[in-house]
């Protein structure tokens, strides 16, 4: 009979695993180095999660931001502005930071062909161009294409924030978010 599910030692598993791979990286994951680390072994991970994959996204999953929130209530393009600043910087430190850089190397991986990551990837992005094109129409009715603007911002940001990542320059990138919000909105 098969042993039951630890579901508290579950979620610290999975707490672990964003912790390890922001640390160790994607591509190189491998069950024993990761079950060393989190004080299990690979037996067990495989019993919790299945399979690395599925691991993976349930650890993802934990981590999710709720990205709706992040554009409610903007009505303006300073609000906007602010706010993507904000985020810049928010997101790219402690909890956030780390599921963070997980996420980009998610969204990499993802780009493979027969990822089994593809359809993961696909639904974050989805999610935040979605909830940016709504707060993109509200700040201008008259936008022609909320939805295209709002993948602009997004791409945008996603290489502003790596490139935060890699200089440090928090005042040279705001300046770039406030110019990205600009010539989306105004």
């Amino acid at each position: 009979m098969p042993r039951p599910l630890d579901h508290a030692r579950r979620a610290e598993l999975l707490a672990g695993v964003i912790t390890y791979i922001a640390e160790h990286g994607l591509m190189e994951l491998s069950l024993r180095p990761l079950a060393e680390y989190l004080g299990t072994s690979s037996r067990m991970l495989i019993h919790y999660f299945g399979t690395k994959e599925a691991m993976l996204i349930a650890a993802l999953e934990t981590q999710r931001p709720d990205i709706a929130a992040l554009f409610e209530g903007i009505d303006d393009a300073e609000t906007l502005r602010s706010r993507l600043g904000h985020s810049v910087v928010l997101n790219t430190s402690g909890r956030a930071g780390t599921s963070l850089r997980v996420l980009f190397q998610v969204l990499g991986i993802a780009t493979v062909p027969g990822s089994p990551f593809k359809a993961y990837a696909r639904e974050a992005v989805e999610v935040v161009v979605t909830a940016l094109a709504r707060a993109l129409a509200r700040i201008d009715p008259t936008l022609p294409d909320p939805e295209a603007s709002a993948t602009l911002m997004v791409s945008g940001v996603r290489g502003l924030i790596q490139d935060w990542w890699i200089t440090g320059d928090t005042d040279r990138v705001d300046r770039a978010v406030a110019m990205l919000v600009a010539r989306a909105v105004g």
